[in-house]
C-alpha cells in the first residue's frame, strides 16, 4: 500500500503482550500484583487462563481495522522479554517458579503482525521489559527494581529477544521498526546504554537489512545531545531516536494551569523538536504521549496531592481543555518523523485512550490517507 506521507501517525497497544495495572484494573481484581511479573507470581497456574482470555479479548482484529479505518498507519506494540517462553534468566522477584510468565504471547504477537499486514499498518516491535527490569516502574516488568544493567545475563538476553524477533519477523510485510528497549531509567550509564544498542543494532541487521526495517532507540530520559553523533550514517542506517513526552509526572507539570500545559506543548516541545531535527543527525518519533493530566489515574500507588489542570472544570470546559492540549501535542510531535498515542485503549481513562479521546472529539477522527472517506 503506497502511504500518502512517510510519516507515522500511530498508536501504542499498551496492557496487551505487557501488563499495567492502572490500564486494566480489572484484570487485577483482588490481586496485590502491581505488575506482570507479580501477576503471574501470585496467581501461578491460574495466571493462564486470565491473561490468555486478557491476549484474546483485549485487542482483535476489529481494532485493528478501526485503526486503520481512522487512518492511522503505525501500531507500537510493546511487549516483555519473555514473550517467546522460558529461557530467561531467574530473578528473585519470581519466587519459587523460576518460570512464571505465561506461555504463548508470540502466537499472540504473530497474529497481530498478520492483522497489521492485512490493514497495511506498519508495526513497530517494542522491548518493553528487559530482565531484572530498566526503569523500576510496573510498565518494566518489575516494579521498584531496576537490575537489568547490573547482571551479563539480563543484557545477553534481551539482546537475544531482539535477534530472534529480527529473525522470526524479517520477512514479514508489516515488520516496520524494532526498538532496543523501552525507557530505561536515567540513573543507567549513557555509555551502557550506547554499547547495548549499537551491539542490538548488529544483533537486528544479521537478520533485517536497513533498506527494510528501522532500529530505534529510546533516550533513556536524558537529553539528545548525549547521542549527538551517535549511530550515524554510513556505519549506521536508518536508525530512529524515540523520545516519550508527558505532563502528569513532575510537580512542576502537575500543579500548572491548562494554559501553562498548552503553551508547553506548543513552546518549549514545539523548540526541542526544532533543536533535534536540526542537531541530532538522526530522525526522530515521540513514541509515546497523552492527554493525560491527573496522576492519580495514571499510577495506582502514586503519592499525591492529585490536584490537576481540569479538576475544577465543567464538563464543556474540559472539553475544550482536552481539544486544546490535543491539538498543541499534535502540532509539535508533527514535527517529528511521528508519533505514537498511548495509548490505544484503556478501561477507565478517557485521556489515556485513542478510541476514547476520538469518540469524545478530543482527537480528530482521520489521519492523513483516508481521512477523506471518513466524511
Amino acid at each position: 500500500m503506497d502511504w500518502i506521507s512517510p510519516e507515522l501517525r500511530g498508536v501504542n497497544l499498551g496492557s496487551w503482550l505487557l501488563l499495567e495495572r492502572w490500564m486494566v484494573p480489572s484484570l487485577f481484581e483482588g490481586l496485590a500484583a502491581t505488575d506482570e511479573t507479580s501477576f503471574c507470581a501470585e496467581l501461578g497456574p491460574a495466571a493462564a487462563e486470565r491473561l490468555r482470555g486478557h491476549w484474546n479479548r483485549w485487542i482483535t482484529r476489529e481494532d485493528f481495522a478501526w485503526i486503520a479505518e481512522r487512518g492511522l498507519n503505525a501500531v507500537r506494540i510493546p511487549f516483555g522479554h519473555w514473550i517467546f517462553g522460558p529461557d530467561y534468566p531467574y530473578h528473585r522477584a519470581y519466587g519459587a517458579n523460576p518460570h512464571p510468565f505465561v506461555e504463548g504471547g508470540i502466537d499472540v504477537l504473530d497474529r497481530a503482525m498478520d492483522w497489521a499486514a492485512e490493514f497495511g499498518l506498519r508495526v513497530m516491535l517494542d522491548l518493553h521489559a528487559a530482565p531484572g527490569c530498566q526503569n523500576g516502574f510496573d510498565n518494566g516488568g518489575i516494579l521498584n527494581v531496576c537490575e537489568w544493567h547490573t547482571k551479563a545475563e539480563y543484557r545477553e538476553h534481551a539482546l537475544s529477544v531482539l535477534e530472534r524477533m529480527a529473525r522470526r519477523y524479517r520477512g514479514h510485510p508489516a515488520l516496520y521498526a524494532i526498538e532496543c528497549l523501552n525507557e530505561p531509567r536515567w540513573d543507567v550509564p549513557t555509555d551502557y546504554l550506547k554499547d547495548f544498542y549499537t551491539e542490538a543494532y548488529e544483533r537486528i541487521r544479521w537478520h533485517c537489512p536497513d533498506e527494510r526495517v528501522a532500529v530505534v532507540f529510546h533516550d533513556g530520559f536524558r537529553s539528545f545531545r548525549e547521542y549527538v553523533g551517535f549511530m550515524q550514517a554510513p556505519a549506521y542506517r536508518n536508525v530512529m531516536f524515540d523520545l516519550h513526552r508527558y505532563q502528569c509526572f513532575d510537580r512542576r507539570d502537575i500543579d500548572s494551569d491548562i494554559f501553562a500545559h498548552m503553551a508547553k506543548a506548543g513552546g518549549e516541545w514545539r523548540d526541542e523538536a526544532d533543536a533535534i531535527i536540526t542537531g541530532l543527525g538522526l530522525p526522530a518519533i515521540c513514541g509515546e504521549w497523552s492527554l493525560g493530566l491527573d496522576l492519580r489515574v495514571v499510577s495506582l500507588w502514586a503519592e499525591g496531592p492529585f490536584n490537576h489542570a481540569l479538576e475544577h472544570m465543567d464538563a464543556f470546559e474540559q472539553d475544550v481543555a482536552n481539544r486544546g492540549y490535543a491539538a498543541a501535542q499534535l502540532l509539535a510531535f508533527e514535527k517529528y518523523l511521528g508519533w505514537f498515542f498511548w495509548s490505544y485503549k484503556t478501561e477507565t481513562t478517557p485521556a489515556w485512550s485513542f478510541r476514547d479521546c476520538v469518540e469524545r472529539g478530543w482527537l480528530p477522527s482521520g489521519y492523513g490517507w483516508l481521512a477523506s472517506d471518513l466524511g
